[in-house]
This record gives structure tokens, sequence and C-alpha cells, in this order.
């Protein structure tokens, strides 16, 4: 079948430069490779970015993150509660059947399984309603000020190829479960998967029967996960590779000196952060017996004050960081600089909190740190033991590579993690709703790994879900984010810069989601 594929992939891109003497191939590379290829099982940046060119929404972004018509060609709201959307016609899945709106039904009724990581996207959708074969209505539990925000990533698929395959199941990717949907695609979109080999390489070919338009001239894109930041950019120098999206920050101005390199800088919309566990009685992996120390604010406030993220961005960071005290960062709706404070180091004041919450000599727990996935991942976590050793925390740090450490903290398997957090739909609701909500079987809670509970979070959550009201909303998300701050339920790192370098005969859009779009490129 991959051979096929590929074969396929090399007579597609051949046509398409006889047609167009400017067609070209794209090789890019990023330290992390994808989770999965099942559309609707993990909720991660990467896995997304490549997913996006298979896979299609009802609507999606442009360039400059405005809601366009993909899958759907319009919508109109009914009324506040319903939204009726009316379908593309004459488009085909990747083999060759048409999309209906039957597609649409199977989608948000797969999407909505609890072993996925992907129901926010449809958060606040009651049900889907088939009308006819190309109308839609989606019931809403109450209005939804980002409805069609979150619909970006809710991307469908094929009830006809996920039946006769056996995956109308989503994947269970924490129990290291495989499905054909899982290792294979069929989507709608401008390019076709031809091959993955995990950890090594992605091959894809422009659709020839793509609905719409590519804007560049990349007709076969290749994307090869590089975990050593050494060998990824002596990748981007010696010309094995076009474009890379993560750059190691000790690199960056050398590689801005380059006459054959040309960089794209920017901020990410992603927040770098230290979850604990608040959940537990008593921690798995710390010296402490009979109590969880992380249910005491105290304890949270002290591990916040030993954090230096001024020298976490000078040092670790290269100054490519903004040091964070809240968890979202400055491009996402809700972020405000006066929130936005951090806490400047006082190892005085949290040894003297360790004291009174009963830790005179601190305590042993164990972090669980990526060591292939955000900037400098591994060499923070290293810093923040040290940091935190000088007020007698001891801390065990485990740093393993993405898949392995996803799924270990997607299974409560942890004291504390690092975690980092891109909104995807550029709204403070979408970290709140995701981080902060009580976990529950659906969307609410859905990486909230720690297991926060508040229920004055939880109030306001749920209400900033369905306010219409841009000044009440956003005074609600204030009020949420000023209480995730002062009660420490987090500890914000800092808000990652992430700038991409490419060659000088490349030309892309750069997008503060770290997705890049092979649609948009042109290789010359």
């Amino acid at each position: 079948m991959q051979t096929k594929r590929i074969l396929c992939a090399l007579a597609v891109a051949a046509a398409m430069a006889t047609g167009s003497p400017q067609a070209a191939t794209l090789k890019w590379a990023a330290q992390n490779d994808v989770l999965t290829l099942d559309p609707h099982s993990q909720n991660h940046a990467t896995t997304n970015g490549i997913m996006q060119h298979v896979y299609e929404g009802l609507v999606r972004f442009d360039k400059d993150f405005k809601v366009l018509p993909c899958l759907a060609t319009g919508w109109q709201f009914v009324t506040p509660t319903q939204v009726r959307f009316s379908l593309r016609k004459n488009v085909k899945f990747q083999d060759g059947s048409p999309f209906t709106a039957d597609d649409v039904v199977f989608s948000y009724q797969r999407i909505l399984q609890p072993q996925g990581t992907m129901q926010i996207y449809v958060s606040g959708v009651k049900e889907v309603k088939k009308i006819d074969e190309h109308t839609v209505d989606l019931i809403l539990v109450g209005p939804n000020p980002v409805l069609l925000k979150n619909l970006v990533d809710f991307r469908i698929m094929s009830r006809a190829w996920s039946m006769k395959h056996k995956s109308e199941n989503v994947q269970n990717y924490k129990a290291k479960e495989e499905t054909y949907a899982s290792r294979n695609t069929n989507g709608t979109g401008a390019y076709v998967l031809d091959l993955w080999e995990p950890d090594k390489r992605i091959l894809m070919h422009a659709n020839p029967d793509w609905w719409g338009k590519i804007e560049g001239n990349v007709t076969q894109l290749v994307y090869t996960p590089i975990k050593s930041d050494a060998t990824r950019v002596a990748a981007l120098i010696s010309g094995d590779v076009d474009l890379v999206t993560d750059l190691p920050v000790q690199d960056v101005e050398r590689l801005k000196k380059d006459p054959k390199l040309k960089l794209l800088e920017g901020a990410e919309n992603r927040t770098i952060f230290i979850g604990m566990d608040q959940f537990s009685d008593q921690l798995k992996y710390s010296n402490v017996k009979g109590k969880n120390p992380f249910k005491d604010i105290r304890v949270r406030k002290a591990m916040n004050l030993a954090v230096d993220r001024e020298a976490i961005k000078r040092v670790t960071m290269r100054g490519m960081s903004i040091p964070a005290a809240i968890m979202i960062a400055p491009n996402v709706h809700g972020w405000s600089k006066d929130l936005d404070q951090p806490l400047k180091p006082d190892l005085a004041a949290a040894k003297k909190l360790l004291a009174e919450a009963g830790y005179p000599n601190g305590f042993e727990f164990e972090l669980d740190c990526p060591n292939n996935r955000y900037v400098n991942d591994e060499r923070i976590c290293q810093a923040l033991v040290g940091m935190w050793s000088r007020v007698g925390l001891k801390v065990k740090l485990l740093a393993q590579s993405m898949p392995i450490w996803i799924a270990k903290i997607q299974n409560f398997d942890h004291d504390a993690y690092m975690l980092g957090w891109g909104v995807a739909n550029f709204d403070a609701n979408y970290t709140l709703f995701s981080l902060l909500h009580t976990k529950t079987t659906g969307a609410a809670g859905s990486f909230n790994l720690g297991r926060v509970s508040d229920p004055r979070l939880d109030k306001l959550i749920d209400a900033i879900n369905t306010e219409v009201d841009v000044k009440k909303r956003d005074a609600m998300i204030r009020e949420a984010l000023t209480i995730t701050r002062d009660q420490y339920y987090y500890v914000p790192l800092h808000h990652q810069l992430r700038p991409w370098a490419m060659k000088k005969s490349v030309t892309t859009v750069y997008k503060s989601d770290d997705r890049p779009e092979a649609r948009y490129a042109k290789v010359n």
C-alpha cells in the first residue's frame, strides 16, 4: 500500500511539474514527530499541524487567523443556539468517495469519545443534525462566542471509510492502541499522506482533486523529525532540509548571519508551565507519606517564588522567552500586561512558606519533562531542579521522549510535569476550559492533568463559554486568570518565542500557532 502511494505521489508530482515548471518539494524539519494519524485522538500541535494538510474542518483560518469557509461554504444563525451550515458540494475524500452531511454527523459523534483529547473543538455543541445531504445544523448548549474558531480543528472523517476499516472508534493512545486510522489517512485536504515512518519521515503529495487552490508551488512535502539540535541545524545549513521551525536558541544569532538562510521571527501563542498533582491524597514518587504537599497553597506559592524566570530567559533561553505570571501569551485574547507580572524570586519567603506548611527541610518529588517537544525543554527542567533545591525541594528529573512522556502524564502517573499550551483559537477560555475546569469525561478539563478543582473557576468558565457581551466576558476572563494566578494552581514559566529558519529560496507565512501550511509555501 505504501509503495503504491509513493509511486502515485511521484506520478502526481511529475504531472504537476509538467503543468507548472515551478512545482517543488518542501523539506521541513522539527524536533518531534506526530503522535498518531487519527485526527480525533491527540490534541498535540505537531500532530495537528501535519494533519491539517490532509483533514479539513467546516471552516479554516486564513493567514491572519480570520475564519473562512472550508468544507462548509457558509453558515447562518437560525437562532442563537442553532447554526445552519451549507456544505460544499462535489468534494471527495482521497479514496474517491463523496463528502456528505453523514460524515459531519459521524465525525461529531466520534470526536466526543472520551479516549480522545480533541473534544474541546466541539465544546458547547449539543447535537449535529443532518438536514439534507449538504446541510447540517449545529445545536448549541447556549450561545457560543468562539464556536467558529473552535470548529477549525474539528476535522471531518469519512464515515464509510472508518466503518470499512473498523476505525469508527477513536484510537486509545494512552493504552498504546493501534488502529487503521492511527496509521492511515483519508481526508479531503490539499495534500495526500503517502508514508509515515515513525521518528523518520512523513511524505505527502498535493491532492490533484482538491476543491481549493494551492497558493504556493509545493507539490511534495517531506517532514523529518530530528530530535538532536545540532543535527537539525546541520541539516539546514547543509541544505538537506529547507525549513526548520524549532531552532535551538544558541544557534539563532549564528543562523541570522548565514547568507544562505533567512529567519522569520515571531511569538508563538504558547505558554510553558509546570503542573502539579493536586488531586491524589498522596504523591506517587515523594517521600511525603499520607498527604499531598501540592494541595497546600503555601507549597505552590513557594515553588513559584523559588523560580528565577529572568535567569531562565537570560541563560537557558538566550533571551528568547517572555517570563510569565499567567497562563496565556500576549497574542491571546484576554491577556493584559498588568496581570502578567511574574513574581521576583524570593528564597527566604519560599523557605518560610514551606516551613509553615510543615516542610522545613523541603521534600522530594518527581518532575516529568519531555526532551524533544518544547524549546530547551529538558534544560529548563534541569534549571528548575537547581532552583528548587535552594529552598530544600529535592527533585528527581525524569526526561523522556514525547510519546513516552505524554502517555505517562495523561495517565496521571506523575507528581509534577512540564507542559506547553498553545491556544488554538486564540481565546483565553481555551486555556481555562482545558487546564483549569474540573476534569470531566467530556471536553472540560481535558488537559487538567493536575486535576485542579475550584468551584469558583468552574462557574466562571462555564459562564465565559456562553457570554456574548464582550465587556462582561472579558471581565470574567480577567477574574478567572487572576484566581488561577493567585491560587498558584500552576507554575507558569514563560511564553515561547519561536523563530523559523529557512533557505532564502523558501517563502512561507509565519504562523503564531507554530503550524506551517505547505499550501502557502513557495520554493524557488
